[in-house]
């Protein structure tokens, strides 16, 4: 991996079987055609069958999965723990994640009371129904920012993956301390891969990912393309311990990373689609290298 501009690690590893419930950080995970298996393959709809998030729903960041050899165990404070085994659907549905209406399978009354017990408040009634992606389906990321490539993802925002660095926390961190707030984990990002080695937000810049694969440092690997800058929605505010939100974390992010390549939105991270590499492993530790884009992504770090 040494003739590439840039040089990496993957630091760690994250799925959130469940969309904008709690991640599972792993080892190592399996690549598959829609990013790594089991991310984003379950998501709570409403009675009509449109996604929610912890945008409306902030509890959903206590909800914690643990990954199991045929399940995965949901656990939420004062509730009973809920297995959903990898290999059980029910009732066919349709449901809605953002402008997408896609197949999928309602997993059931019981999933459907356990979270819209958890999660309503008092006056405040939930009727919120599981789904689980229909393998059959081929949800598509945005054809323009893939520049035309037929790239495949489950119930994510919009893309396969997302790629963050320890170098853009670390910045991010420094900020808030200057201003008298403590520290953040990555974990408010909700990013697939970390990686360490590279300075902050080179995960702009370049223009694919070749992670190696085997003990030798092979570039035979995984090929990931960083196609669009993560915009930032109120989620990084809330505190993944205990729900609660509070405003510093995108105060921050906006004195310092408005996108002029999304007109201007907050951005954190990298998109990424899968390009080669499909049913290879990702391991912590595996070696990552770059090259930097010849149209180099803007800097951000001039305060606006």
């Amino acid at each position: 991996m040494t003739d590439f501009d840039l040089q990496a690690t993957i630091a760690r590893l994250f799925v959130y079987p469940v969309k904008s419930c709690a991640g599972v950080e792993l080892p190592e995970a399996l690549l598959t055609e829609t990013g790594l298996e089991f991310d984003r393959a379950w998501m709570v709809v409403d009675a009509q069958g449109e996604f929610v998030t912890q945008r409306q729903l902030p509890r959903m960041a206590l909800i914690k999965p643990q990954m199991k050899h045929t399940e995965v165990v949901l656990r939420a404070p004062g509730m009973l723990a809920l297995h959903l085994a990898f290999d059980r659907v029910e009732q066919p549905m349709r449901v809605r994640v953002w402008k997408d209406e896609v197949d999928a399978y309602d997993m059931g009354d019981i999933a459907a009371q356990w979270f819209s017990d958890f999660l309503s408040e008092p006056g405040k009634p939930q009727k919120l129904r599981l789904a689980r992606f229909d393998p059959e389906v081929k949800r598509l990321s945005s054809l323009k920012w893939t520049g035309g490539i037929e790239a495949q993802t489950q119930f994510a925002d919009g893309f396969a993956l997302l790629v963050a660095s320890e170098g853009s926390l670390a910045e991010l961190n420094e900020r808030l301390a200057r201003d008298g707030h403590g520290p953040v984990g990555i974990e408010r990002f909700r990013p697939n891969i970390v990686l360490a080695g590279i300075e902050s937000h080179d995960e702009d810049r370049v223009e694919m990912l070749h992670v190696a694969s085997g003990a030798g440092g092979s570039e035979d690997g995984a090929q990931l393309q960083p196609v669009k800058p993560c915009t930032r929605c109120p989620i990084p505010d809330i505190d993944p311990a205990t729900a609660l939100s509070s405003p510093e974390v995108n105060d921050t992010l906006r004195t310092y990373r408005a996108d002029p390549r999304v007109d201007g939105g907050i951005t954190f991270g990298m998109n990424c689609i899968v390009i080669q590499g499909i049913e290879q492993m990702l391991r912590v530790g595996q070696p990552v290298g770059a090259n930097y884009k010849f149209d180099l992504a803007p800097d951000l770090r001039t305060p606006i």
